[in-house]
């Protein structure tokens, strides 16, 4: 079974990208060129979000520099000890909806230091796989169309983040106390 398994893993990408190239072939679609329009079109979208990612790396700085990210951990240290969220993961519940790349250096941190099979470490692991980049994937989305005003994203984003967290913990206290 698992040979079977990673031989499908192994040919998937290629034969999928095979079948797009002979299905474009026999429809008659000028494959070169399209790529080409294409990757010009992915081009110019870059260029279009760039300002959006600036403005969100910049802000992530701020955020962590100026001891914001610290200060929020304070105030969330008794909520969090409520739901049984350890201290040592609640800037990580702070820093996922804003920096994928600097809550992943996190996990990394909090699982070096405590282990993967520790409680904290499988938090954090959950965690980080049971919630999004908020802020970074508004920023890109809504720059690459162009809207300006978010209604209710934010705010829902926001909720699902919370119940990702909680989830988090009540399922691996569950599962693995």
């Amino acid at each position: 079974m698992y040979k079977i398994l990673s031989i499908i893993s192994i040919t998937a990408i290629p034969l999928m990208i095979t079948i797009i190239l002979v299905h474009g072939y026999i429809k008659g679609i000028k494959l070169y060129d399209t790529f080409v329009e294409g990757a010009a079109e992915g081009f110019k979208t870059a260029i279009k979000i760039m300002p959006y990612l600036i403005a969100i790396f910049l802000a992530i700085g701020i955020f962590r520099e100026s001891g914001a990210l610290e200060a929020f951990s304070q105030m969330l240290f008794i909520p969090g000890r409520l739901i049984g969220l350890p201290k040592e993961v609640i800037p990580l519940a702070i820093l996922k909806p804003i920096s994928g790349s600097g809550s992943l250096a996190m996990v990394k941190d909090l699982v070096n230091t405590y282990g993967p099979d520790s409680l904290i470490g499988r938090i954090a692991s959950t965690m980080m796989g049971s919630s999004e980049t908020i802020f970074y994937t508004m920023a890109v989305y809504f720059g690459a169309i162009g809207i300006k005003k978010s209604r209710h994203t934010l705010t829902c984003a926001m909720i699902a983040h919370v119940a990702g967290v909680i989830a988090s913990v009540i399922v691996c206290r569950v599962v693995f106390s």
